[in-house]
Protein backbone atom coordinates (compact mmCIF):
# COMPACT_ATOMS: atom_id res chain seq x y z
CA UNK A 1 0.00 0.00 0.00
CA UNK A 2 0.97 3.61 -0.66
CA UNK A 3 2.18 5.70 2.26
CA UNK A 4 0.28 8.78 1.13
CA UNK A 5 -2.98 6.96 0.60
CA UNK A 6 -3.77 3.86 2.28
CA UNK A 7 -6.25 2.78 -0.53
CA UNK A 8 -3.90 2.70 -3.20
CA UNK A 9 -1.41 0.17 -4.42
CA UNK A 10 1.76 0.50 -5.60
CA UNK A 11 2.67 1.72 -8.89
CA UNK A 12 2.81 -1.28 -10.31
CA UNK A 13 -0.51 -2.47 -9.39
CA UNK A 14 -2.38 0.52 -10.49
CA UNK A 15 -1.20 0.06 -13.30
CA UNK A 16 -1.85 -3.95 -13.94
CA UNK A 17 -5.82 -2.76 -12.57
CA UNK A 18 -5.77 -0.12 -15.29
CA UNK A 19 -4.32 -1.99 -18.26
CA UNK A 20 -6.98 -4.83 -17.38
CA UNK A 21 -9.70 -2.04 -17.59
CA UNK A 22 -8.81 -0.87 -20.48
CA UNK A 23 -8.45 -4.28 -22.26
CA UNK A 24 -11.74 -5.04 -21.02
CA UNK A 25 -14.09 -2.43 -21.28
CA UNK A 26 -11.98 -1.02 -24.79
CA UNK A 27 -13.06 2.51 -25.18
CA UNK A 28 -15.84 2.54 -22.60
CA UNK A 29 -12.72 2.87 -20.26
CA UNK A 30 -12.27 6.51 -18.64
CA UNK A 31 -8.22 6.11 -19.65
CA UNK A 32 -8.34 4.92 -23.29
CA UNK A 33 -9.37 7.85 -24.62
CA UNK A 34 -6.64 9.92 -23.37
CA UNK A 35 -4.25 7.27 -23.83
CA UNK A 36 -5.28 7.43 -27.69
CA UNK A 37 -5.10 10.85 -27.55
CA UNK A 38 -1.46 10.95 -25.82
CA UNK A 39 -0.23 8.51 -28.55
CA UNK A 40 -1.70 10.61 -31.53
CA UNK A 41 0.09 13.84 -29.99
CA UNK A 42 3.44 11.55 -30.05
CA UNK A 43 3.23 10.79 -33.27
CA UNK A 44 2.32 14.41 -34.45
CA UNK A 45 5.43 15.01 -32.34
CA UNK A 46 7.30 12.19 -33.97
CA UNK A 47 6.20 13.82 -37.99
CA UNK A 48 7.73 17.42 -36.74
CA UNK A 49 10.64 16.83 -34.89
CA UNK A 50 13.84 15.30 -36.88
CA UNK A 51 15.26 12.65 -34.49
CA UNK A 52 11.88 10.77 -33.12
CA UNK A 53 10.63 8.78 -35.34
CA UNK A 54 6.55 8.48 -35.34
CA UNK A 55 6.34 4.99 -33.75
CA UNK A 56 8.71 6.42 -30.46
CA UNK A 57 6.20 9.19 -30.06
CA UNK A 58 3.45 7.05 -30.40
CA UNK A 59 5.22 5.28 -27.76
CA UNK A 60 6.25 7.73 -25.47
CA UNK A 61 2.93 9.99 -25.81
CA UNK A 62 1.53 6.85 -25.00
CA UNK A 63 3.52 5.93 -21.56
CA UNK A 64 3.26 9.70 -20.78
CA UNK A 65 -0.70 9.89 -20.85
CA UNK A 66 -0.85 6.38 -19.27
CA UNK A 67 1.44 7.60 -16.80
CA UNK A 68 -0.40 10.65 -16.10
CA UNK A 69 -3.84 9.02 -15.40
CA UNK A 70 -1.98 6.20 -12.80
CA UNK A 71 -0.34 8.68 -10.89
CA UNK A 72 -3.39 10.18 -8.97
Amino acid sequence: MDERNPKRGSLVEEAKLEISGMAKEGLAHPSSKPVLAGAAIGAVAGLLLPVVTIPLGVVAGAGYAFYNRIKR
